[in-house]
C-alpha cells in the first residue's frame, strides 16, 4: 500500500527501493554466524523461559517461519497485523516476519488494555493479533482473546508462551521447525514502481486533543529516521546496541531497531526498567551504544559501576518530552559520546550530538535538520515555526498522509498534513535566534514515560464511572515527565469500574491510596 500525500504519491529522497527486510538480509549475507539478538537476562520474570541468543542465520530462519505461517493463514498483502509483545527477541522477529510476508505491522503499547485495543484494531481493520502470553503478571492471552471476540475484522490470534487457550495459534514451535519455503506469489501484487521502500511498513499510534491517531510510515521513512540517528550518533559498523525501549513507537523503532539493521550489529534487549538487569548487561556484554530515555540516561549511563572491560558505552538519550532537554544537565563524561533524540510524538525526531561542553545542541531556527549523509547534505527532516508558534516538520522521515486512506475526509482524529507537506507537531516553541526552544507539551496533553494522554479524555473516562466525586490530574515528575494523580470518594469503586472497562493501568494506579503508592515506591524494581 502506498499512501498519496497532498502532492501525490509519497516518495523519498533516498532508500526508495530498500525495505527493512532488505537490510536484514544484507546482514545475513555478510555475517550469518554473528550474534544478532540477545534477550533480557530477566526474561523468566517478564515472559517466562530461558533467555535466547540468536545468530543472523538462526534469526533469518525464524523470520521466514513467521512469514510463512502468516501467509498460510490466508493473510494477503498489506493486511494489518497488530503486535503487542514484551521486549524480547520474539518481538523483533515477529515484526520482521510480518514485513517479510508483505504485511503491515502495527505494534501496540504494552500497557494498552481492552478499551484502547478494541478502538485501535476496529479503526484500521486489523486482521490478526500477535501477543506475548504474559508480560509480568498481566495475562495477555486472555486479553487478546477477549479483544478478538469484540473486533469483527480479527481473524487470527497468535502468541508466544505456555498455556495457550483454545483458538489461539502458538508460535513457539517456529524456533524449532524446519524453515518454511516462501509461498508462490509473495509480493507479486505490489506495484513495481516507485519501489518497495515506499510501501507502508508500520503503523504506530499518536495522541491528539481529539483522541488517538494512527500514523502510517513506509520503509523509506523509517530508514530515513534511522539513518539520521545512526549518523548523528556515529554508530559504528557491527556495533552492539543495548535498547531499553519497547518497540511499540516510532521513536523506539527509529532509534533502536533501524540503526541495528543499518550497521548489521547486535541488538541486546532490556525490558524497561530493571536496574539490576541493566547493570548485569553492561557487565557481561560489550555494549557500544546504550539507548535510554533522556532523564534516565543523564542519571544512569554510563554509571559509576564499571561496564564491560571498563569501556563506557556511548549514549543515545531519547527525549519523549523534548521541552525538558533545555533544562537537562551538561554531560560530564567525555569518555562517552551522548546524542540527544528529541521526539515529537509520532511525527518525527531531531538527532543532535552534544559538543565538547556537554550541553544539549541548539535546534537551528528555520533550517534543515538531521543529515544522514553529511557529504551529500541529505535531509531527513525540515523544521519551521508555524503562525501559531508551534513546531512543524516535513521531510523523508515525516509521514505524508492520513491513515486509513480517506480519513482526512472523516471526522475521526487523523494526521493533518498541509499542502506543502508540513505536519504540525503541536509543540509550542519560541525563537531564540539563531535557534529555537521547545517550551512545553501540546496544550492539554500529558506524557507519562512513553505514553501520551489527553487530559480531557482522562477526565471524561473518570466522570463516566459514577462512583461519587472523582478527579484526575497530572503532576510533574523528574523521570517520567508527568505522573497521574487522582482522588475519589470511593477509590475502590472507581478502580473496579476502570478495570472492567479495560482502561490503561496507569489511570487505574492513579487511584491507589497514598499509603499504597508510598509502599510501592519503596519496593525495589
Amino acid at each position: 500500500m502506498i499512501l498519496a500525500g497532498p502532492q501525490g504519491p509519497a516518495t523519498a529522497c533516498f532508500g526508495g527501493r530498500a525495505t527493512l527486510d532488505d537490510l536484514f538480509k544484507r546482514a545475513v549475507a555478510r555475517r550469518p554466524d554473528a550474534l544478532a539478538l540477545i534477550d533480557p537476562p530477566d526474561r523468566e520474570r517478564v515472559l517466562g523461559g530461558e533467555p535466547r541468543q540468536l545468530t543472523y542465520r538462526e534469526a533469518d530462519r525464524v523470520i521466514s517461519a513467521v512469514a510463512g505461517r502468516l501467509r498460510r493463514m490466508g493473510l494477503r498483502t498489506d493486511a494489518i497485523v497488530a503486535v503487542q509483545m514484551a521486549s524480547t527477541v520474539e518481538s523483533v522477529l515477529t515484526i520482521l516476519g510480518v514485513l517479510r510476508a508483505g504485511l503491515i505491522a502495527m505494534p501496540l503499547p504494552i500497557l494498552w488494555r481492552r478499551a484502547e485495543m478494541i478502538a485501535a484494531l476496529s479503526r484500521v481493520g486489523a486482521m490478526a493479533l500477535i501477543v506475548s502470553g504474559r508480560i509480568g503478571s498481566a495475562d495477555h492471552y486472555e486479553l487478546a482473546m477477549g479483544v478478538a471476540a469484540e473486533v469483527f475484522a480479527i481473524r487470527h490470534v497468535c502468541g508466544y508462551g505456555i498455556n495457550s487457550p483454545d483458538g489461539l495459534v502458538g508460535f513457539d514451535d517456529l524456533f524449532t521447525t524446519d524453515q518454511l519455503d516462501p509461498l508462490p506469489g509473495w509480493g507479486e501484487d505490489r506495484a513495481a514502481e516507485p519501489g518497495p521502500g515506499v510501501h507502508l511498513a508500520v503503523i504506530t499510534w499518536d495522541m491528539s486533543g481529539d483522541g488517538s491517531v494512527p500514523v502510517a510510515r513506509s520503509h523509506a521513512e523509517l530508514i530515513a529516521a534511522g539513518l539520521a540517528v545512526a549518523s548523528e550518533s556515529g554508530l559504528r559498523e557491527n556495533a552492539t546496541l543495548l535498547s531499553t525501549l519497547t518497540l511499540c513507537s516510532f521513536a523506539a523503532i527509529a532509534s533502536c531497531m533501524v540503526p541495528w539493521l543499518l550497521v548489521g550489529g547486535t541488538l541486546a534487549l532490556h525490558h524497561p526498567f530493571d536496574a539490576d538487569a541493566y547493570y548485569r548487561q553492561l557487565a557481561t556484554i560489550r555494549i557500544d551504544t546504550v539507548v535510554l530515555p533522556g532523564p534516565v540516561a543523564v542519571q544512569l549511563a554510563p554509571s559509576s559501576q564499571a561496564p564491560f572491560d571498563g569501556v563506557a558505552p556511548d549514549v543515545t538519550a531519547v527525549w519523549r518530552s523534548p521541552e525538558r532537554l533545555a533544562r537537562a544537565f551538561p554531560w560530564r563524561k567525555p569518555e562517552a559520546r551522548m546524542t540527544d533524540i528529541l521526539v515529537f510524538g509520532e511525527t518525527g525526531l531531531i538527532a543532535a550530538r552534544r559538543g565538547a561542553d556537554g550541553r544539549p545542541a541548539a535546534i537551528p531556527f528555520g533550517s534543515a535538520q538531521t543529515a544522514p549523509d553529511r557529504r551529500r547534505k541529505s535531509v531527513a527532516a525540515e523544521i519551521r515555526l508555524t503562525a501559531t508558534g508551534t513546531l512543524a516538520m516535513r521531510g523523508p522521515m515525516v509521514p505524508k498522509a492520513a491513515f486509513p486512506p480517506g480519513a482526512e475526509r472523516s471526522r475521526s482524529p487523523h494526521l493533518r498534513v498541509s499542502t506543502n507537506g508540513y505536519v504540525d507537531t503541536g509543540y509550542p516553541c519560541r525563537p531564540d535566534l539563531p535557534a529555537m526552544i521547545v517550551t512545553g507539551p501540546p496544550p492539554g496533553m500529558v506524557a507519562v514515560g512513553g505514553y501520551r494522554f489527553a487530559l480531557r479524555e482522562l477526565e471524561r473516562v473518570v466522570d463516566c464511572c459514577q462512583c461519587g466525586p472523582a478527579m484526575v490530574t497530572a503532576l510533574p515528575d523528574a523521570l517520567t515527565g508527568h505522573r497521574l494523580a487522582a482522588t475519589a470518594s470511593d477509590r475502590e469503586c472507581v478502580q473496579a469500574l476502570l478495570r472492567t472497562r479495560g482502561v490503561n493501568p496507569l489511570l487505574v494506579a492513579a487511584f491507589e491510596s497514598p499509603r499504597h503508592q508510598r509502599r510501592e515506591a519503596r519496593r525495589p524494581s
